[in-house]
């Protein structure tokens, strides 16, 4: 009973992030990114620029109508080789903002375009971030990000560099250097507010307060490649014996720590450290990725 109120109320949060993320993204393509002619980055810019030049020979076509075209195959890719949980959300997100974006008309909300710039940036950052700490994407380059991880074991850092590089070259060629301009700024503004609330490179000190350590450390284990320090220790209010549990993680792997533990022990206790610098192993996400595919194959 317990797990399905649980599943229910994770289902009604991921719906809400889903359907936020897509208003969100939608208001901030059609309201000031595509007005402008300042383009997003990844599959949104593509978007955007082959809608704007198919604009200037005389065919309309919404640029939803295309990112809803890119995101076909990149579904069916992240199906077979992501994981289908995964997929399904992040399609649901690229689909909806399709959806919102051929309804949703254009409308140019602020004539300034730096204006245009820094709040289509911030919006599509909420946007985009939100569903990242929630465990999955916007679509997109985000699953051929998984794609290349999961099968070359490399980060995809370098390609998405670049696409957004060609995408403001391309602006700036097509339709005017000051257009490319304003879409650094855009991406920029985009790529700070997903730091400020998706952050992979920030670490955190996790102090697990449990009484069913042996447990909590095997859902971890299944979960996180981290070193976890065990700590004994005696409640003094509940006068019983527990542990101390300490990890050091990314803080894009917060998410899967606390569900982790709230699974095994809804009565644990968890505080958690902003950590300033670390010294010795910590592995990234390319060298846990090495690591998980070894211990797979032994």
């Amino acid at each position: 009973m317990r797990n399905k109120l649980k599943n229910k109320r994770e289902l009604g949060k991921h719906l809400m992030i889903l359907v936020g993320s897509a208003v969100i993204t939608a208001i901030a393509l059609n309201e000031f990114l595509v007005p402008g002619k300042i383009f997003s980055a990844g599959i949104n810019g593509i978007s955007q620029i082959i809608s704007t030049l198919l604009a200037m020979t005389g065919v309309h076509l919404s640029t939803g109508w295309f990112i809803l075209l890119f995101n076909i195959p990149i579904g069916l890719l992240g199906w077979f080789k992501v994981g289908r949980s995964f997929t399904i959300y992040s399609i649901m997100v690229a689909v909806l903002t399709s959806v919102l974006a051929i309804v949703v008309p254009v409308a140019n909300i602020s004539n300034n375009s730096l204006l245009a710039a820094l709040f289509g940036g911030i919006l599509t950052g909420v946007g985009v971030a939100y569903p990242l700490k929630n465990g999955f994407s916007t679509g997109g380059m985000d699953i051929v990000a998984v794609v290349l991880e999961k099968t070359t074991g490399r980060t995809i850092g370098t390609l998405m560099m670049m696409i957004n590089f060609s995408i403001v070259i391309l602006a700036g060629f097509l339709f005017g250097w000051e257009s490319a301009l304003y879409t650094i700024i855009s991406i920029y503004a985009m790529s700070r507010v997903v730091d400020s609330i998706h952050t992979r490179h920030q670490k955190l000190t996790a102090f697990i307060v449990t009484t069913r350590q042996d447990d909590v450390i095997v859902e971890l284990n299944k979960t996180l490649i981290r070193g976890i320090t065990v700590m004994p220790s005696f409640g003094a209010y509940t006068r019983k014996d527990s542990a101390v549990l300490m990890t050091v993680i990314s803080r894009y792997e917060l998410y899967a720590l606390e569900h982790a533990v709230k699974d095994i022990d809804p009565g644990a206790f968890v505080n958690l450290v902003n950590t300033v610098d670390i010294e010795g192993n910590f592995y990234n996400e390319t060298e846990q990725l090495k690591l998980k595919q070894t211990t797979q194959q032994k």
